[in-house]
Formats: structure tokens, sequence, C-alpha cells
């Protein structure tokens, strides 16, 4: 795997830009004690892929395509965690992972072994609007709604991946290009803060759920005041959960993250958001919490993908 990963950034007047993206990440003192926060946990997940190493442990071998994945991805931890090598030659991997950051993308895995296990290459479309549509379809209740003629507190937000622009608006409006809207989801709890559900996904089933909370008033930010990880049984009722279910079949998401709403006004949840490049575990976790959850989801993704592969 390349170790070149400055490469993927470009400064520019104050801000780091991320080429993949588009999107640029200002460079501030908040950026910097992520970075800290960041590199304590790279650390150790560095000290799992070495005894992995030391043991001879392979489970499985690995191909991603069309991008490997940088070390600030979840499956990267996840990953040496379970003591899986990258594979550069996708005929000898066990696994071949689609893994793309754009909204719409498309991957062939051309000369893949007949026995191989895909990940993600059903995900073709993250974008906001097909999320919205798929939600009310598995779900039977709308979260998309019409701009011009929806009266009411509505989210405006780029339809592109991780943009983390959303904004209220009072509809009706014009909407604008690029642009989806959902109806504004009552995500509030105690102490004036907002409540996101992560819910991460392996082969297609939820594994871990990331309690993310911020003050209401930064409720688009990608900056969480505290997080916990809890279990999605824990979150969710059976119901619940068979809808989640149902949504990743829908988009084709095996491996990624959800991020879930629950409506304080009638009890219900929304999926607003699916990423099939996540990162992770979050800054805001305790480190402690970030090594169990990622050994947690290291053991379902050798039970998913490889269960009687060892070294």
């Amino acid at each position: 795997m390349s170790k070149n990963w400055l490469s993927d950034f470009e400064y520019e007047d104050g801000a780091f830009l991320v080429k993949k993206t588009g999107h640029y990440v200002p460079a501030n003192f908040s950026l910097f004690t992520d970075i800290l926060a960041w590199m304590s946990f790279y650390t150790l997940a560095q000290g799992w892929r070495l005894w992995h190493f030391a043991r001879g442990h392979r489970a499985p071998r690995i191909a991603f395509l069309p991008d490997e994945p940088r070390p600030w991805y979840f499956i990267w931890p996840v990953m040496h965690a379970a003591g899986a090598l990258v594979e550069k030659d996708i005929s000898k991997a066990d696994v071949v992972f689609h893994f793309d950051d754009s909204t719409h993308s498309t991957c062939q895995a051309t000369g893949a072994a007949p026995n191989a296990k895909f990940i993600n290459f059903n995900c073709t479309d993250v974008s906001k609007s097909y999320v919205s549509d798929a939600f009310t379809k598995v779900a039977g209740y709308e979260l998309s709604v019409d701009p011009k003629t929806y009266t009411g507190l509505m989210v405006e937000k780029s339809e592109i991946n991780a943009a983390h622009d959303g904004r209220i608006v009072q509809g009706p409006i014009i909407p604008v290009e690029g642009k989806s809207y959902q109806r504004l989801v009552n995500n509030e709890v105690e102490g004036e803060m907002v409540q996101d559900l992560r819910t991460t996904i392996v082969a297609g089933e939820p594994t871990i759920v990331f309690r993310k909370r911020r003050p209401t008033k930064r409720r688009f930010a990608n900056e969480n005041a505290e997080v916990r990880m809890q279990f999605p049984q824990d979150c969710f009722s059976a119901d619940e959960l068979n809808l989640i279910r149902a949504f990743v079949r829908e988009i084709g998401l095996d491996w990624g993250g959800v991020d879930v709403l629950r409506d304080a006004e009638t009890g219900k949840i929304f999926i607003v958001d699916a990423n099939k490049t996540d990162m992770g575990p979050p800054i805001a976790l305790p480190l402690g919490q970030k090594l169990r959850s990622t050994r947690l989801m290291a053991r379902k993704f050798a039970a998913s993908y490889a269960p009687k592969i060892r070294g």
C-alpha cells in the first residue's frame, strides 16, 4: 500500500483540499487535535498488524478496486485487527472490495478467483436523493420532500458524498441544482443536543452503533461533542433492525455506515445518509471504545468473509 498519504491532499488558502471528493477541511486547531487523537489509535492499530505478522496469521487476502484505503478509513484498522493482507494480484484475493469515495461509481472485478467474495460491487449510488428514495421504498414512509410544494422546515444538502453542508430552510422554495431536500427530522435530545445513530454494516448486517451527539446549533457539523459505542439491539427494535437490513440490501451496501435519526415526535427512525467508504472509528470516541469497536468489527468481518482461512 502506498505510504504517500499526503498526495491525497492539497493546501489552499488556509484549508486542505481532499482531491478525491473535492471537499475542503479548514486547517485550524480542531484539525490539529483530531490528528493527534487519531495518531494514538493509528499507532495501536499498527501493533495489531505486527502481532499478526509475527503469528503468521492471514485471514483473508483482500484486493481493493479501484483505490486502496488510507489508514483513516475504518476498513484499514479492521483489516489489521482481523489479520488480513492487501493483495495486489486480484486472482489471488479471497475478497475483492469495491472501494471508491465517489458518489456514483462502478467497477469490474475482472480476473477474480471463482471462489472470491465481493464487497460493495452492487453499491453504485450513494447520492442523497437515491438514499431517500431507497429508504421510502423499504420503510413505507417519506423522507424526501418536494421543495416547491412542501410547507415547513426542510434540510437542504448536497447530493455528493461526505459534503457535510446541510442547512435548514423554510419551504416552499425554488430548489437549487445539485441539492437534495429532506424533511427535518427532530433528533434533539436532552442538553440542547442532537443525536445521530451511526450504524456500521458488515456483510449487510448492523454490527456496531456509534451514538454521536453535538450541540443543536452545530447540527450538520462533522464534529461531535460526545460519542459512545453501543450495540444495534440496544438502539433499535427487531422491526427497525429489519428495516436497516432491507435498506442496505436495496442499495447494495455490504460494508459501510448508515446515519440513522430517531424522530422525537413520532419515534420513527429515518436513514438519512449512507457511506460505503466510512472513516472511523469516530475521533471523539474514547480510545478504549475505539479499540473494542474495531476488534468487534474485525471479528464480524473475519467470520463473514474468511471463516475457514488461516495463514
